[in-house]
């Protein structure tokens, strides 16, 4: 490496600041990224945070466990709140799994270039967290061994699911959503996954990475499937990213009860799971770029970026709640309003208050420069809204302690298996995670070569097209 770059052009307004830095070669990037893996040990951070991870994920099977032997009544669901963790826990996940597919696929189609180095592990974090959301709707159901009646299937009793129902459009939704980034995160893997397969010391190495790159060679022919492939899972996954959070919605909106039955649920949805993906994204990324070493990569500029979407998601989100406060007041339906009242000064105004203060105040320090580009407040900001965004689903369900019925009126405590079993779930987000650090590319690096100026022949600003992967193949084989 000949030219050392340090990353502060953030005090020159004339001059973006770079998006690989301390690299002029394809062939040292290789060696940096293909490091994380190839290491025979990783960090002693790696082994404490996996260790605890396991450690939950032991008790959420524990959790689950011991609901299948006792019943759905070691949960805090009571009448008249039937929906309690479950749902709110659902929510939660889902909406973290919308960061991945968004910088990915949106970002992708708009040729941001800046995408290309949190992009794989954004991805990987969106298969994650939705795998985590898809563990609560199958234990909700109670007798989750005869779970196979919630599907369209044949059956001898003739019984089919309820089509107008938004919780089955939410297996439609959520399954399609899977599926296609699951498809869109390995697709792009499979060239790093070949590099891997090139470089690998032992033979079980070279076989495993070598069965998923799928007889990857680099030629013209393969670059030019792969792009077209690539091209038309992120046209897919785009409407995908809007669809499946609004279909969440249709969970609550669909319904007669105050503070659910509101149209703007779905946009406002949206806005939030993009809000909320993107401060879990922050929040893997600053301890990953530290310990890994992705400085390089992951640079102050992709964190700032990432802030002002936090910034401009979390301006919507206040905007949404401030509309249904005033539309609750304006429309002069005494229910609708009550419900608002008493989220704001009831028995749960607490869980409000630490919603507001996460989601409306906390993201407002990203104004300021200096608070977008320091870490410290960088990660209590995304942490605040981490925590507030599933307070924000929280309220929304403890709209049922109170309904048209004050003889039925209730109160909504979740039970220590509720509170372990959401433990539990970030355990197995973190083991999931953990993993897929130590053994698979987590940097794009076919994508980060492909932005680098050495790319373009004349060293100019390069433009995202189809010439530059010969560059790229000839690092490659170089490295």
């Amino acid at each position: 490496m000949s030219t050392i770059v340090v990353d502060n052009t953030f005090d020159d307004p004339l001059r973006r600041a770079p998006l690989v830095l301390n690299h002029d070669r394809f062939d040292t990037v290789t060696e940096e990224v293909c490091r994380v893996n190839e290491e025979p040990h990783p960090p002693l951070a790696w082994y404490i945070t996996f260790g605890i991870s396991i450690f939950l994920f032991g008790i959420l099977g524990v959790m689950v466990l011991y609901l299948l032997v006792t019943g759905v009544g070691v949960w805090g669901n009571n009448a008249p709140v039937m929906w309690g963790f479950p749902i709110v826990n659902f929510v939660f996940w889902v909406g973290i799994g919308h960061a991945g597919t968004l910088i990915s696929a949106i970002l992708f189609l708009f040729r941001q270039k800046w995408r290309t180095a949190i992009n794989r592990f954004a991805e990987a974090m969106t298969i994650f967290a939705v795998m985590c959301a898809g563990l609560f709707p199958a234990i909700h159901v109670g007798r989750i061994w005869v779970i196979w009646w919630v599907f369209p299937i044949p059956n001898q009793m003739a019984m089919w699911p309820q089509f107008r129902s938004p919780l089955l459009w939410d297996v439609f939704a959520v399954s399609a959503y899977f599926t296609v980034s699951l498809l869109f995160w390995y697709m792009g893997m499979i060239p790093d996954l070949a590099t891997l397969r090139d470089r690998a010391k032992t033979k079980l190495k070279a076989i495993s990475y070598g069965i998923f790159a799928l007889g990857w060679r680099g030629s013209n022919r393969h670059w030019h499937r792969y792009e077209r492939a690539y091209l038309l899972l992120a046209a897919l996954a785009t409407p995908l990213v809007l669809s499946v959070h609004s279909v969440v919605s249709f969970d609550f909106a669909v319904s007669q009860l105050p503070g659910w039955h509101t149209t703007i649920f779905p946009p406002y949805f949206v806005a939030g799971a993009i809000f909320g993906g993107f401060a879990m994204v922050v929040t893997l990324a600053i301890p990953a770029r530290q310990l890994w070493g992705l400085k390089n990569f992951i640079t102050m500029r992709h964190l700032e970026n990432m802030n002002k979407i936090i910034l401009v998601t979390g301006s919507m989100v206040g905007f949404a709640y401030m509309m249904e406060l005033f539309i609750a007041w304006y429309s002069g339906a005494m229910y609708e309003w009550f419900a608002f009242r008493n989220r704001m000064f009831g028995q749960h105004a607490w869980a409000y208050w630490i919603m507001i203060f996460c989601n409306m105040v906390a993201p407002q320090l990203f104004w300021s420069k200096k608070c977008r580009t320091n870490i410290l407040i960088m990660f209590f900001v995304v942490m605040c809204v981490n925590v507030g965004m599933w307070f924000e689903r929280f309220v929304i369900v403890l709209s049922l302690e109170m309904d048209f019925l004050p003889s039925s009126w209730g109160y909504y405590s979740p039970t220590w298996v509720d509170m372990l079993t959401l433990l539990g779930s970030f355990g197995m987000f973190l083991t999931l995670f953990l993993l897929f650090i130590r053994f698979l590319p987590v940097i794009a690096m076919a994508e980060v070569k492909a932005i680098m100026p050495q790319a373009d022949p004349h060293h100019g600003h390069h433009d995202d097209d189809d010439d530059h992967h010969h560059d790229v193949e000839k690092a490659e084989v170089k490295s």
